[in-house]
């Protein structure tokens, strides 16, 4: 019994989007009918380092299968600059539930990416105008591009929007996908004025307002992931109809966190968690609603199923390096 080391490559080419994303709906459904184990995110926090360590562990249990993992993963805003990595890695172990054999040991950056933007496209399908044909994307860093990828699954995309400061960032996410959308550089406004908009940014001051977006608007929230990170105005929040990935997550951690601490926003503002949506316990988008939005702080059930998506294509296709790492030989 080996354990199967899977790569960056190998979790690239072996995540397609589509089940990707249905995997992760699965997650979801599963852990609102109560069928998933999801301890609180752990953390570690690294002051000195100005990062922090999470662990993020999961059990669940789909309709034709079942998973178990963990997830250790990183945020140091300085790594970019100061050491040329990644601000978010992480590395995951997906294991056997009925014998704790630990079947793979994977990268979770890229995991993270995958199961990240597979995430918002879920939200996006139950939320988002059926007709919806735009998309405006906030923040052009390493998140942004899985958005686009996953979202276009859902949705026919005829026009996307990207904005950032950072024009590199942006002429970037305009090249790597010249030959499959129209994809043009934009403010804030532009982009949120699409049917769709995805933030993806780590701000801790709102730079989206009620003005900067449409008026049938869906919003994901997707940059929010600590204490303090807030990418949405308050008065856009108390808007909005507002779907939450995980109740204690987002209070804490979410898009919603500092309105929240602050008392800005109450259970009375919460529609639903995205779950609920998913299994029809509460509604999707309705003929009367306005902006929409999606508060996600990325679950560990979404890494499990991710992971699973990987693991059985690295199966079948004879993908990664098998090592025997307890020693069972």
């Amino acid at each position: 019994m080996e354990t199967r080391l899977l790569a960056y490559d190998d979790v690239r080419e072996n995540t397609p989007m589509p089940e990707c994303i249905a995997a992760v709906e699965d997650a979801f459904a599963a852990y609102a009918r109560g069928n998933a184990q999801m301890p609180p995110k752990s953390y570690i926090e690294l002051d000195r380092y100005n990062g922090d360590f999470r662990s993020m562990p999961a059990y669940l249990e789909a309709e034709d299968w079942d998973a178990a993992g963990i997830k250790w993963v990183n945020v140091h805003p300085d790594n970019r600059e100061e050491f040329d990595l990644p601000t978010v890695m992480g590395t995951m172990i997906y294991s056997n539930p009925e014998n704790a054999l630990p079947l793979a040991i994977l990268d979770g950056t890229t995991l993270t990416r995958q199961r990240t933007g597979a995430a918002a496209a879920v939200a996006t399908d139950h939320l988002a105008p059926a007709d919806a044909t735009s998309l405006g994307i906030v923040g052009a860093g390493v998140q942004s591009y899985t958005q686009l990828e996953a979202i276009a699954e859902v949705r026919d995309l005829e026009r996307v929007v990207v904005s950032d400061i950072r024009a590199d960032a942006v002429d970037a996410f305009i090249e790597y996908f010249a030959d499959s959308f129209d994809v043009e550089a934009g403010s804030i406004a532009d982009a949120g004025h699409c049917d769709i908009l995805s933030t993806v940014t780590p701000v801790e001051d709102p730079i989206v307002d009620v003005a900067d977006v449409g008026e049938h608007t869906h919003i994901n929230a997707m940059g929010a992931d600590a204490e303090g990170k807030h990418e949405l105005s308050d008065d856009l929040l108390k808007l909005a109809k507002l779907v939450i990935d995980d109740y204690e997550q987002c209070t804490h951690s979410g898009e919603i966190n500092v309105p929240w601490q602050a008392g800005v926003l109450t259970d009375a503002d919460l529609h639903a968690e995205l779950g609920d949506v998913i299994i029809g316990a509460a509604s999707g988008r309705d003929a009367d609603d306005g902006i929409t939005v999606f508060d996600s702080t990325g679950l560990a059930i979404q890494d499990v199923a991710a992971a699973h998506v990987v693991y059985e294509h690295a199966v079948e296709n004879d993908i990664g390096t098998s090592v025997d790492l307890i020693g069972t030989r």
